[in-house]
């Protein structure tokens, strides 16, 4: 069975930074995408970043460019969103997700079907 275990969620003050992860494990990853969603107080599901495993991307959502980023570790099948200058709105349960999506697709939660717990990410002033 495929988990993926989240980490690094807490609390940090407006402007700084901080680093999740996401440790897959179970199977193979070389045919899958692999992404960052987030949960906002109030709102939906949405977007943040996601990648191919095996080449393709990064993507983006708007509200993130140049603040965050998305790497892997092959050796350990980990996934990490570095994400910097954070603000207020970047409150947020964030879940990373693996699945194999279209290009088109790419920032569909539909198109993803394994998925972390999800982590808090708390922007205090």
């Amino acid at each position: 069975q495929v988990q993926l275990v989240d980490a690094g969620g807490g609390v940090v003050q407006a402007g700084g930074s901080l680093r999740l992860s996401c440790a897959a494990s179970g199977g193979t990853f070389t045919t899958y995408a692999v992404a960052w969603f987030r949960q906002r107080p109030g709102k939906g599901r949405e977007f943040v970043a996601a990648m191919r495993w095996n080449g393709g991307g990064p993507w983006y959502a708007d509200a993130v460019k140049g603040r965050f980023s998305i790497t892997k570790d092959r050796a350990l099948s980990a996934v990490y969103l570095q994400m910097n200058s954070l603000n207020a709105e970047d409150t947020a349960v964030y879940t990373c997700a693996v699945g194999r999506p279209i290009v088109s697709s790419i920032a569909a939660e539909g198109a993803y079907y394994y998925w972390g717990p999800g982590t808090q990410v708390t922007i205090s002033s």
